[in-house]
């Protein structure tokens, strides 16, 4: 018996649970328009790092009062 569950294929997450995985993920593109229209801001640059074993869109941008911002949200949830 412990051996047919050492052979045994692997399963794959759910549809629904690799769904709600991709619907909570935030892709660079949309952070970037959300940090845009939060501060009214210029993106000045924007890329994915990881931070912490977390990948994380990391977005430079100029704000209205000409000051520079670095705004870090989570890839993973959009925080």
């Amino acid at each position: 018996m412990l051996l047919l569950l050492l052979t045994a294929p692997a399963v794959p997450a759910s549809p629904s649970a690799l769904q709600r995985v991709a619907a909570t993920a935030v892709t660079l593109e949309q952070a970037v328009a959300q940090v845009r229209q939060e501060t009214g801001g210029r993106i000045l640059a924007a890329e994915t790092v990881r931070e912490n074993g977390r990948r994380v869109h990391r977005i430079k941008v100029l704000t209205p009062d000409r000051s520079v911002r670095t705004v870090r949200i989570d890839a993973g949830n959009g925080r």
